[in-house]
């Protein structure tokens, strides 16, 4: 292995561990949630916010964070973010009530909204051709996975009660796990950044609009059900953000019109296949966080596991993903068309037989197999779409494709526990309705990848600036 071979792999190794952190503290907090309510006191609303605090706070910030990488440098902010998560986790771990816990919550939310964005951006920007594909399966793995790695990480954690210190383990991980990583992340990071920072204002005004059009949206879909809300508020809500979203579009229209740097460019919306792509991708990433919802709440409620259980239960889906998501950047490039139409089509059948199987109990053998199959699917569909979005959009939009796909994966996971697992919570006598929905849902992205997956026009030359030959940074190492 050469010497640029191994400092890239070192630095994919860096950016795939911020990202699973991140992943996985959208749900280590959910199983440790019996354990915090038994030792924090605190009301009903602040108890959900510790869970939903990161989630909101990620959510509405996440584009924002991408901004913030493309002015000052995708390493530099990635390292900035990291370092916020990792101390934000220390509060976490430390906290002595609720209402401290619910802050650093949303600190880390923030904190993982200003890494998140900067994964995509330095794949896309550090590696090209065959490698490329091979770290966005990865980072795809990774993406898709963290959720349900929290749970069995979180599982064993709290079990194991390491020190008597119960569920601040769950947090207090990420802090040996960070500090290594900013060390390596500040070596591998060193040098002058491929695509060069941008020095624009940031648009506040944008930050504003898009902050308060998202926060609009999540708040009722992350809280709303818990908290008992009257079901009208989520159509309010929706109508609300729609119109917030509206105004914040032509706000950035307006403003690129006079030649100002918009929060967003969304001019890579532009680029054939990019919507239908996005769209295809957040369809399965929502169905299959629906799914992960709605079979843990059945093995936990309906037949006794515990939450570590459950979490296991789900492993063969993660073991299918994995290995799909290694092996597809190494198949012909004739699949790439294929796999991602045929993916959510075997995930909603696995999907339905999975729900069949589980309405009195859950067969270990057969129930792993189906799960090691829609895993597999899963993986020939998402990963192939993002390798395709990356080769479709320049370098330069980097990070406005990163926020796009952070920010619509994570909001079409919200949307998916929202709708899905709501099903579930109203219909509890009726488990084959939220696979019907699921099976429905997928056959619309398997549409949307169809139309993503058409030949698109070769880019012209010198559209897309690739600096393979370094390892990038931003930071400064003195």
């Amino acid at each position: 292995m050469t010497e640029q071979s191994r400092r890239s792999a070192i630095l994919l190794a860096v950016l795939l561990t911020g990202q699973a952190m991140a992943s996985m503290d959208t749900s280590i907090a959910a199983v440790a949630a019996p354990a915090i309510r038994a030792d924090l006191a605190g009301p009903p609303a602040v108890q959900q916010l510790v869970l939903a605090g990161y989630t909101l706070t990620f959510a509405v910030l996440v584009v924002t964070g991408a901004r913030l990488g493309a002015r000052h440098g995708y390493g530099r902010v990635f390292l900035l973010g990291l370092a916020g998560f990792t101390l934000a986790s220390l509060a976490c771990g430390l906290a002595p009530g609720a209402v401290a816990l619910v802050l650093a919550r949303a600190v880390q939310g923030a904190a993982a909204a200003v890494l998140v964005p900067q994964v995509l951006s330095l794949i896309q920007a550090s590696f090209a051709g065959a490698a490329r594909a091979r770290a966005i399966g990865a980072y795809t793995i990774v993406l898709a996975l963290g959720v349900a790695a929290g749970q069995v990480a979180g599982g064993l954690l709290v079990t194991a009660d390491l020190g008597g210190l119960s569920w601040r383990t769950a947090f207090l991980v990420n802090v040996p796990v960070g500090v290594v990583l900013w060390l390596v992340g500040r070596q591998v990071l060193a040098g002058p950044p491929a695509v060069p920072p941008r020095r624009e204002a940031l648009d506040g005004p944008g930050v504003v609009l898009l902050t308060a059009a998202m926060l609009t949206l999540v708040l009722p879909l992350v809280l709303g059900r818990d908290l008992r809300w009257p079901g009208w508020t989520l159509a309010v809500a929706v109508a609300a953000s729609a119109v917030g979203l509206r105004l914040f579009l032509r706000y950035e229209a307006r403003r690129a019109r006079r030649g100002a740097d918009p929060l967003l460019d969304v001019t890579v919306l532009r680029h054939p296949g990019v919507p239908a792509g996005l769209l295809a991708c957040c369809v399965v990433m929502g169905c299959y966080a629906g799914l992960l919802f709605v079979l843990t709440l059945r093995l936990q409620d309906g037949l006794g596991f515990t939450a570590l259980a459950a979490g296991l239960a789900f492993l063969p889906y993660a073991s299918g993903f994995a290995l799909c998501g290694l092996v597809v950047p190494r198949l012909p490039d004739r699949a790439g068309a294929v796999l991602p139409v045929a993916g959510p089509l075997v995930l909603a059948a696995a999907v339905a037989a999975v729900a069949w199987l589980s309405r009195d109990g859950w067969p270990w053998l057969p129930g792993s197999a189906l799960l090691l199959a829609g895993g597999a699917a899963h993986a020939s569909s998402f990963s192939p779409l993002v390798t395709r979005l990356t080769a479709i959009v320049p370098v330069a939009s980097a990070a406005a494709l990163s926020a796009l796909v952070s920010t619509g994966t994570l909001l079409a996971a919200v949307l998916g526990v929202a709708l899905i697992g709501g099903l579930h919570l109203a219909r509890p006598d009726a488990p084959l309705a939220p696979a019907a929905l699921t099976a429905v849902l997928l056959l619309s992205g398997a549409r949307a990848a169809r139309l993503a997956t058409r030949p698109t026009p070769v880019p012209a030359v010198g559209q897309e600036v690739v600096a393979p030959t370094r390892v990038p940074n931003d930071s400064r190492s003195g």
